[in-house]
């Protein structure tokens, strides 16, 4: 039995799921008349409170659609230095935006309002590029899966609206986050301009990520999707799936969260565990020396049925998720304690 914990995107659909793919009305969604894509789109506007939305195959292009409707080729991006849209986006900002990126040294990918209004260019200064957008990302995925103090959220809010830059959330696990944090979905279409959803992660579907923003907005998007080469036909038997995940698996998120931090307890007790990131959702992340590398961490891992991943020379991550059963955790701890 391999025990997978390289990341919450390699889960396979549950009987459930499969049978509501099975189950669903299509249509051809360039046309906008795939009906279960439709209900979709309209489903996660109505949790976040925004006017609209659109399906898309991957979080990386929903994250580039916004980036692209929000800003003009040399504006500049303000994000933190860990940020998926910069770290692991192809560098999608500078090929398909045509904008800089100002890097923000922050706290596990979270960064606050003072340093994103130290980190905005005069507008004035013809040497600077335009900042235009401001990006977050909610959990941080290179932060250990850490989660923003909403509050943060609304001060840089009135920092993006004081500065005439729009915000945009990377909203990969941002139902972790909202149920570590016990938040309102609706609280966050008050605050962001743009917001991604990814649904093939946590959620257990197996592609997709939806983009919310204003119905102008979303019609934007929708011709850059074409251009991107992110429209589909008949996608409904995938967006059947989102919402099936969107209807069973929000809440079980906390099952995952109690899994990372029992397996976080137990590295954290080891001679090589340097540093265990905080565990706040369903990410382990942990600065490994001593006589284990992260590579060769890992590698003892697979050695018992384990797969992890060695991101740093020095830092190793496992991601838990809901095809890790109480029992596979049992196993990675006794696996831990055995090191």
């Amino acid at each position: 039995m391999i025990i997978d914990l390289r990341s919450d995107t390699v889960t396979k659909p549950s009987p459930g799921m499969l049978q509501a793919m099975f189950d669903a009305k299509v249509g051809d969604d360039v046309f906008v008349e795939d009906p279960t894509v439709n209900q979709l789109e309209t489903l996660c506007a109505n949790m976040f409170g925004m006017e609209a939305a659109i399906f898309c195959p991957s979080g990386t292009m929903t994250n580039q659609i916004a980036i692209k409707c929000h800003t003009q080729p040399g504006d500049e991006v303000v994000c933190e230095k860990l940020s998926h849209i910069y770290q692991y986006e192809g560098g999608g900002i500078a090929f398909n935006a045509g904008c800089s990126v100002r890097l923000i040294d922050g706290d596990r990918g979270r960064v606050t309002a003072r340093q994103v209004t130290e980190s905005v260019n005069n507008k004035a200064d013809v040497h600077k590029a335009q900042t235009t957008l401001v990006s977050l990302e909610n959990t941080g995925n290179r932060g250990g899966g850490s989660c923003y103090d909403f509050e943060e959220f609304n001060k840089i809010k009135q920092v993006c609206a004081q500065q005439d830059l729009a915000l945009h959330l990377d909203g990969a696990r941002i139902f972790n986050a909202i149920v570590a944090k016990k938040e309102n979905p609706l609280h966050y279409g008050q605050v962001f301009n743009s917001i991604s959803v990814c649904l093939s992660k946590g959620l257990g579907a197996p592609v997709g990520s939806v983009l919310l923003g204003k119905k102008a907005f979303i019609a934007k998007a929708r011709r850059i999707r074409k251009v991107f080469g992110g429209g589909m036909r008949q996608a409904g038997y995938l967006a059947a799936a989102g919402i099936y995940a969107l209807s069973n698996n929000i809440n079980r998120l906390a099952n995952d969260h109690a899994h990372a931090l029992a397996i976080g307890e137990a590295l954290a007790k080891k001679d090589f565990a340097l540093e265990l990131l905080p565990v706040e959702t369903n990410i382990v992340i942990c600065n490994i020396g001593g006589r284990y590398t992260a590579a060769s961490l890992a590698a003892e891992f697979k050695r018992h049925d384990i797969l992890t991943i060695a991101i740093a020379p020095t830092q190793i991550r496992l991601v838990l998720h809901l095809d890790v059963t109480p029992a596979m955790v049992e196993k990675v701890i006794a696996v831990v304690e055995g090191l």
